[in-house]
């Protein structure tokens, strides 16, 4: 999958946002994007996918923060070498932003770490964009 990618404790997350023409209503400052996402376990131990930490900037910096268990209703467990995929989506009162964050896996022991997400743009065709 092509797309934004970071690799933290033998993780890889890649995320490949889109934005979706037919769902949007630019007139209205509706604007909508899917992201699909792939969680890597490159490590030598089992993961478990436990919370979920979203934040979400809009075109005028207004941030909003978006945190709970798991992902679509999910706590995956990760053996080495496995992956787990969903997508999500994200509704924006303006054209573009972007979207950051990190999960927290648990691993057998117990211990907690942070994987980052990678940091990505929303953008789509009615973004105005000026170079003076």
């Amino acid at each position: 999958m092509q797309g934004y990618t970071h690799t933290r404790h033998s993780v890889r997350i890649t995320v490949n946002p889109v934005f979706l023409e037919n769902q949007s209503i630019p007139e209205d400052n509706q604007f909508l994007w899917a992201y699909h996402v792939r969680i890597e376990n490159l490590s030598k131990e089992d993961l478990r996918l436990r919370k979920r930490h979203w934040t979400i900037t809009d075109a005028l910096g207004r941030i909003q923060e978006v945190c709970g268990d798991g992902v679509v209703g999910e706590q995956p467990n990760l053996q080495p070498g496995e992956s787990f995929e969903y997508t999500s989506g994200t509704p924006l009162p303006t054209s573009s932003g972007i979207m950051a964050g990190f999960y927290v896996m648990e691993k057998q022991n117990g211990e907690k770490v942070e994987i980052e997400i990678p940091v990505f743009s929303l953008d789509s065709p009615h973004d105005v964009t000026s170079v003076h």
